[in-house]
């Protein structure tokens, strides 16, 4: 799927997508690694993370123990506030 420009993307649902993912040392199989991946991503299925996934299964030595994710909607209420005075700073 191929959109134009970010804003589209965004009104698709697709948001920011972290992935802490904990895996064995190949060398040393009983310590744990912990690597962490961001993109933008469409939730709930995840395609990019599911294909990074399989690249990472084919390709990486390092068996995975565990995938921990977190998504951020990129569309959601804008807080701010006004400020009520100004500071400088030379």
């Amino acid at each position: 799927m191929k959109t134009s420009s970010d804003f589209e993307k965004r009104l698709l649902g697709f948001g920011l997508l972290t992935a802490e993912i904990l895996y064995h040392l190949p060398d040393h199989p009983r310590l744990l690694q912990s690597f962490l991946w961001q993109t933008e991503d469409l939730a709930p299925k995840f395609p990019e993370l599911n294909r990074f996934l399989s690249f990472w299964e084919r390709e990486i030595d390092g068996s995975i123990h565990s995938v921990r994710v977190a998504h951020q909607k990129l569309i959601q209420p804008v807080d701010f506030c006004y400020a009520d005075g100004e500071i400088v700073i030379h």
